[in-house]
């Protein structure tokens, strides 16, 4: 691979990227409701889940979400019943306590544990990474090394881009819990969050 073709990737990558999404909307959920060391342990957690779909996409087991209908539903739907899941937790928790949310490292290992799966679960990377990244590859060289590579700038950025969110999310948060009223209905907020991307997932087409 050549320099511009990298430089070319990126920007699709990093367009990709700031474009509204699960991911984007997961860390800025955490973010807002907790700290950034919520926002954090998510970004960290969704980043893991990304090299399982760049080994999947670089040994071809997307190709099989990619021409089954039937295993990209049973993965979108998986998703989006996870999400739903968090969103009706979030509605549970009647009231919202910043000290007993944003403490421990428990609470952190969970939120990356919940990143991961949210990844995992999401078959939209799965097919984008099928889809794109063999636009990039010069098929006379090493084809698998190029794919790893491709997909490790991806990870890269994104990891960056979602650590941003989170640190921006952090402010946001910051400035509505100085509301006692929109403090008071923060889990509220999280569980809508929660409740529309898991919605999004599960009305998503191929």
């Amino acid at each position: 691979m050549d320099g511009l073709t990298i430089l070319s990737f990126l920007g699709v990558a990093i367009m990709l990227t700031i474009m509204p999404g699960p991911d984007n909307m997961f860390v800025l959920a955490q973010s807002i409701a907790q700290n950034r060391k919520a926002g954090l342990a998510t970004t960290f957690g969704l980043c893991t889940g990304l090299l399982g779909h760049i080994t999947a996409a670089t040994v071809g087991i997307s190709a099989v979400i990619y021409q089954s209908a039937l295993a990209f539903s049973i993965v979108k739907y998986a998703g989006a019943a996870y999400l739903l899941f968090l969103a009706y937790k979030s509605f549970k928790e009647k009231s919202f306590d910043p000290s007993l949310k944003s403490s421990g490292m428990q609470n952190y290992t969970s939120l990356y544990k919940k990143g991961v799966i949210m990844s995992l679960l999401n078959p939209k990377l799965s097919l984008f990474f099928l889809a794109l990244l063999p636009q990039f590859v010069n098929y006379q060289h090493n084809v698998t090394v190029q794919m790893l590579v491709l997909g490790f700038i991806f990870l890269i950025e994104s990891l960056i881009f979602l650590v941003a969110v989170s640190i921006f999310a952090e402010k946001v948060g910051h400035l509505l819990r100085k509301s006692t009223f929109i403090s008071s209905k923060m889990n509220m907020i999280q569980g809508s969050l929660f409740a529309l991307i898991g919605l999004k997932v599960a009305f998503s087409e191929k």
